[in-house]
C-alpha cells in the first residue's frame, strides 16, 4: 500500500502558543486527510515548530492510519451522523447521476452548451433567479 498516490487535504493548520517565562513560543498543528479516491482514507495531526513540517508530520501520520470507506460507486452507501463534542457531521450519499458542476468554460470544451451540461434543478433555480422577484398582481 506504500507505493499508491494519496491526494492529501489540509482539514485546519492552528497556531499554538506556549507562553514561558520570556515571553510565549509558537508552535504549529496541522490535521490532514488523504484518500485515493478508491474508499482508502487515512487521517493525521501534525504538530512542529513551522507550519510546513506540521503539515508534513500530519500527512505522514495520515499514512500510518489508512482505514476503508465503503463505496457505492463514487459515493458512500448510506447517510452517516458523527458527532464530536457539540459538533455534528451529517454525510449523506449523492443522487444518481449526480456529476461535477461545470461551467461554461468546461462546456465550450465538451463542445455543448452550458445549458446542456448544467443539472435541471441547477438551471431552473438560477433562471428563477435572473427573473427578480415575484410580484403579485390583484385580479379584480
Amino acid at each position: 500500500m506504500a507505493d499508491q498516490q494519496f491526494e492529501d487535504r489540509t482539514i485546519k493548520v492552528n497556531r499554538v502558543a506556549k507562553v514561558v517565562k520570556g515571553g510565549r513560543r509558537f508552535s504549529f498543528a496541522a490535521l490532514m486527510v488523504i484518500g485515493d479516491g478508491q474508499g482508502n482514507v487515512g487521517l493525521g495531526y501534525g504538530k512542529a515548530k513551522e507550519a510546513g513540517l506540521a503539515v508534513q508530520k500530519g500527512i505522514e501520520e495520515a499514512k500510518k492510519n489508512l482505514f476503508k470507506v465503503p463505496l457505492a460507486g463514487s459515493t458512500i452507501t448510506h447517510p452517516i451522523l458523527g458527532e464530536a463534542g457539540a459538533g455534528r457531521v451529517l454525510l449523506k450519499p449523492a443522487a444518481p447521476g449526480t456529476g461535477v458542476i461545470a461551467g461554461g468554460e468546461v462546456a465550450r470544451l465538451r463542445g455543448k452548451s452550458a445549458e446542456e451540461i448544467t443539472p435541471a434543478g441547477v438551471l431552473r433555480a438560477y433562471q428563477e433567479s435572473q427573473r427578480g422577484p415575484h410580484i403579485p398582481t390583484e385580479v379584480a
